[in-house]
């Protein structure tokens, strides 16, 4: 059953990378002055941004506590941290969303970006291209090196995280993008 979990985890993991990997290339695309990709993407999320950041951060928040309260496997110190950066934007994208008040998503833009640093961080403990600090080795069984899943031969809990972070910061820009149209149409209404 856990291990079935787990597994459902990865692959959403994986569905978010994909859908990740495919936000950045529009981004790049209207960045290269080509805005029509970009324009559909927003034209098929228009008012459903801060819902679909609340569905990441609600996903990866019940994810993080399957892994700790279900699976049983020990936060360490930089899970803590990534998870200080997780947890708000689940009520306060489903707050925000449900009054569609675009306006903040800008305030809220420093905590996936945080969030997806200290992600990045844990992956390079992780993978041992740093050492990790005596704070790791002292906060859960093999520090933060430990890696607790291993699925699809990459997909551990710091890149289930940064996966998140990385779709949050996305849906967030769009969101404050969508706000800036809401604003135009405004002034020519």
């Amino acid at each position: 059953m856990k291990h079935d979990v787990i597994v459902a985890l990865a692959g959403l993991g994986v569905a978010g990378q994909v859908l990740a990997g495919l936000l950045l290339l529009v981004f790049a695309l209207a960045l290269a002055g080509a805005g029509g990709p970009l324009e559909t993407v927003r034209s098929w999320l228009w008012g459903y941004e801060l819902w679909s950041g609340f569905l990441v951060a609600a996903v990866a928040t019940g994810g993080s506590l399957f892994f700790s309260e279900v699976a049983s496997f020990v936060p360490c110190e930089l899970c803590w941290f990534q998870r200080i950066c997780m947890y708000p934007l689940s009520l306060l994208l489903l707050f925000l969303a449900f009054h569609a008040d675009n306006r903040a998503a800008r305030y809220l833009l420093a905590f996936p970006v945080v969030g997806a640093g200290i992600s990045i961080y844990h992956l390079l403990v992780e993978n041992h291209v740093v050492g990790q600090a005596s704070a790791c080795l002292l906060s859960a069984p093999g520090g933060c090196a430990t890696k607790w899943i291993d699925e699809f031969g990459y997909m551990t809990i710091p890149t289930l995280a940064l996966t998140g972070f990385v779709l949050l910061i996305e849906f967030l820009v769009l969101a404050q993008m969508g706000e800036g149209e809401a604003a135009r149409l405004r002034r020519h209404a």
